[in-house]
C-alpha cells in the first residue's frame, strides 16, 4: 500500500505538476496559474483525508451503511469539483489519487497501529479492547469496496471515452457504484452467505449507462456507431473533403504528432502516432475521431485550442468516409 501510494504520488508530481500546463490546467474551465493548480491538487488530497477521518471518528462510525453513503456523496462532489477546474484527464486521475490517499492513510494511521496494539495485548496476556478491531474493520471495509474503482481511475487516462466526455464525473460515480456491486457479490460468496445474483443485473445496467454517457454526449447528430476505416474509404478521403481536415490536424495536432515535434517538452510523438502527412492522417482517422471529434481528449486544452466547429468538421468527415 505504501509503495503504491508513493510511486503514484511521484508520477502525479512528474506528469501533472511538472507538466501541469499541458495536462492539469484547462483555461476554458478556470484561469489558474501553475502554482495555484498544484496547490489545489495537493491540498485536496490532504483535506479529503481529514474530512473522511473525522466522519469515521464521529457517531457516524456506528452507522456503517449511512457512513458509506456519505462517503459516496463526498466522492461525487469531489469528482464534480475536480472536473470544474482541471482537465478531464486530470480530474479522474485526481479522484483516483484522492481515494487512494484515503485508503493508504487508513492502513498507515488506523489499521496497522490498531493491529500492533492488539498484538501487544495478546503477547502480554491481556484481553485486547474490542474497539480497536471494530475501528480497523470499518476502515478495511471501505478499502475493500474502493479498490476496483481506484484501479479504473488510475488507468483512466488511457480511456478518452471516460475522461474526456462531458459527463466524465458522472461516469466516475457510476464506476464507484459498480465497484460496490462487484465487491458485494465476491464478499458475500466468499463468506458463504449466499449468492446475490441481483448484483450482476445492477452491474450490467451501470455498465450500459457508462457506455451510453461516454458515446452519446458529443454525438449531437445521433448517427450510427463509428465504422472502421477501410482501404476503400482511405482512397475516398484522399480525394474528397480532405483539405479542411488536413488544415485542422496540421494546425492543432501535428505540432506534437510529427517526426520532429515543435511543442516545447515533447521530444517524440506521443504513443508514436504521426499526423504530419496525408497518409498518416488517413491511417489514424479512427483515433482522431475518438480523441478529438467525439471526445475532448485531444489536443490538451492548454496546448492548442480547437473549436467545437472544428470538432464537428472532424466528426462529419470521419462519418462520411464510408459513404
Amino acid at each position: 500500500s505504501y509503495v503504491t501510494w508513493l510511486s503514484g504520488a511521484a508520477l502525479l508530481a512528474i506528469l501533472y505538476w511538472a507538466g501541469g500546463e499541458l495536462y492539469l490546467i484547462d483555461p476554458a474551465k478556470a484561469e489558474l496559474s501553475l502554482w495555484q493548480a498544484i496547490g489545489i491538487s495537493a491540498a485536496s488530497l490532504t483535506v479529503g483525508w481529514i474530512i473522511y477521518d473525522q466522519l469515521c471518528k464521529s457517531p457516524l462510525g456506528d452507522q456503517p451503511t449511512l457512513l458509506m453513503v456519505l462517503l459516496f456523496v463526498m466522492l461525487a462532489v469531489m469528482a464534480w469539483g475536480y472536473n470544474e477546474i482541471f482537465t478531464g484527464r486530470a480530474a479522474l486521475l485526481h479522484l483516483g489519487a484522492f481515494t487512494a490517499t484515503i485508503m493508504t492513510a487508513n492502513v498507515f494511521f488506523i489499521i496497522m497501529p490498531n493491529q500492533r496494539i492488539v498484538v501487544a495485548d495478546l503477547v502480554a496476556g491481556r484481553v485486547p479492547d474490542a474497539k480497536y478491531g471494530k475501528i480497523a474493520k470499518l476502515r478495511s471495509t471501505h478499502n475493500n469496496y474502493l479498490t476496483l474503482p481506484v484501479i479504473f481511475l488510475m488507468l483512466s487516462n488511457h480511456n478518452p471515452l471516460a475522461f474526456a466526455t462531458e459527463y466524465n464525473w458522472i461516469i466516475a460515480c457510476l464506476v464507484f457504484l459498480m465497484g460496490v456491486t462487484i465487491r458485494h457479490w465476491f464478499n458475500t460468496k466468499h463468506a458463504r452467505a449466499g449468492n446475490p445474483h441481483w448484483t450482476w443485473l445492477v452491474t450490467t445496467i451501470l455498465f450500459v449507462a457508462i457506455l451510453w454517457l461516454s458515446t452519446e454526449t458529443f454525438d449531437d447528430e445521433n448517427e450510427s456507431e463509428e465504422a472502421d476505416l477501410s482501404p476503400k474509404a482511405a482512397q475516398i478521403v484522399a480525394k474528397a473533403d480532405f483539405e479542411p481536415v488536413r488544415d485542422i490536424i496540421s494546425g492543432k495536432c501535428a505540432m506534437c504528432h510529427s517526426a520532429y515535434p515543435g511543442y516545447e517538452g515533447i521530444l517524440w510523438a506521443p504513443k508514436g502516432v504521426l499526423l504530419d502527412t496525408d497518409a498518416h492522417i488517413v491511417r489514424h482517422a479512427k483515433e482522431i475521431y475518438v480523441q478529438a471529434a467525439i471526445t475532448k481528449a485531444m489536443p490538451p486544452p492548454n496546448a492548442n485550442w480547437i473549436t467545437e466547429e472544428e470538432r464537428k468538421m472532424l466528426r462529419t468527415w470521419y462519418r462520411g468516409i464510408d459513404q
